[in-house]
C-alpha cells in the first residue's frame, strides 16, 4: 500500500519565521531566491516572495534593488521583532494603562527585577542628558 499524503502545510506565521532566520543566517543582503535554496526546494519562489513581501509590509524587513531583483535584510534582530509585535499589541487597545498594569503584574519576580531595572536605567541615561 502506497501513502499518498501531502507534505505538511507550513502556517503563514511559520513560514515568516523561517524566512526570517534564513535572512539572518545570511552573510548579508540575501535574494529571494538563496532563501528559497536555503528553505528547500519543496517551496515555490512565488511563495518566497509573498512572504517576503508580508514581512516588508510589517517592517520586519527591508530591501534595495540589485539588478533586476531585490535584496532582504532583517530590519531588527528577534528582540526587537518581538518588542514590534508588542509595541502593536498595545497601540491597539484602547487602555493602555489597564494593558500595562494587566501586564506588569502578570510578570515572574525575576522579569519584574529586569523591567524596574531597564526603567531605572533609561530615567538615569535621561536625567544625564539633561546636564549638557
Amino acid at each position: 500500500m502506497t501513502d499518498h499524503r501531502r507534505p505538511r502545510r507550513r502556517g503563514q506565521g511559520e513560514l515568516e519565521a523561517q524566512v526570517l532566520a534564513a535572512l539572518r543566517e545570511a552573510d548579508g543582503p540575501a535574494t529571494a531566491g538563496w532563501v528559497q535554496e536555503r528553505l528547500g526546494s519543496d517551496l515555490a519562489y512565488t511563495t518566497v516572495i509573498t512572504i517576503l513581501t508580508r514581512l516588508l509590509d510589517k517592517g520586519a524587513v527591508t530591501r534595495r534593488r540589485e539588478g533586476r531583483s531585490f535584496a532582504w535584510t532583517p530590519a531588527s534582530d528577534e528582540a526587537g521583532l518581538a518588542a514590534r509585535r508588542m509595541r502593536k499589541v498595545l497601540d491597539a487597545e484602547r487602555n493602555r494603562e489597564a494593558v500595562l498594569a494587566s501586564f506588569f503584574t502578570a510578570l515572574e519576580p525575576e522579569d519584574e527585577r529586569l523591567l524596574r531595572d531597564l526603567l531605572d536605567r533609561a530615567k538615569d541615561e535621561d536625567e544625564g542628558e539633561g546636564e549638557h
